[in-house]
């Protein structure tokens, strides 16, 4: 089989945007990665069959961060057009799965994401208003499709050597980097947001509201088995609720 010298990875790219679409509990991501791949492996053969062997096998179960779905992509189809035997193919997009969601959720959901949103708090608590809501939504997604579009060109460049990109130097010192940096902006955003958000009360319900925070924060470590950050935000917000509608 032929390598394309160009193959259409904008298109694949595109497609990648809508891999959660069709998510179910039987292939999770599956449907949505065959539909990405199939731009890619189109040219296999002129009767088809290699090509629709190879969407079937697109479309079998995955399950990996999204952002990060294109390595699985790239990768795949360029083993089916380098001729790898189907089973080694099946292999290793099962063996992604879990360095690809391992590596997403280090990089996106506890790095940059609490990043981006936490310099936009920074923003806000500085007077920058709805320009830094505007900055986070353009840095946040600048740097989330660069993220899926190295992805993609990785995994067609590396194919079945796909481990190779993981190793690269740059995405282990991003994925090394980015809990610290994060853990940084949360530290400064922290007390300029309290400031912010406390700003119009009067002193002596700062202090209530300091209670409450400590309070909440010990709840938290010593019924962390029963009670969830989730819950005790909600029985603040009811209580708020409740208290204002007495106060007026």
């Amino acid at each position: 089989m032929t390598t394309p010298a160009r193959p259409p990875l904008g298109r694949s790219l595109l497609r990648l945007f809508t891999v959660q679409g069709s998510w179910n509990y039987e292939r999770m991501q599956g449907i949505g990665m065959g539909v990405a791949e199939q731009p890619l492996i189109r040219d296999l053969d002129g009767n088809g069959t290699a090509y629709h062997a190879a969407v079937a096998r697109a479309a079998h179960f995955f399950n990996a961060h999204p952002y990060l779905c294109g390595l699985a992509v790239g990768a795949t189809a360029r083993a089916e057009h380098d001729g790898v035997p189907p089973q080694q193919v099946e292999r290793l997009r099962t063996a992604l799965c879990g360095p690809l969601g391992a590596l997403g959720d280090r990089l996106v959901w506890a790095g940059w994401l609490p990043l981006t949103s936490g310099l936009a708090l920074i923003g806000v608590a500085l007077g920058l208003g709805l320009w830094a809501i505007f900055g986070f939504l353009i840095v946040y997604n600048i740097g989330h499709v660069a993220l899926r579009w190295w992805a993609l060109r990785a995994g067609w460049a590396y194919g079945g050597q796909v481990a190779t990109a993981l190793r690269e130097p740059v995405l282990q010192r991003a994925a090394t980097l980015s809990a610290p940096a994060m853990a940084l902006v949360a530290g400064v955003a922290l007390p300029l947001v309290v400031h912010y958000l406390t700003g119009g009360f009067l002193s002596w319900t700062r202090a209530v509201l300091a209670v409450v925070a400590a309070g909440g924060f010990v709840l938290l470590r010593w019924q962390r088995a029963r009670l969830t950050g989730l819950r005790f935000g909600l029985v603040l917000l009811a209580l708020a609720a409740l208290i204002g509608w007495f106060w007026q």
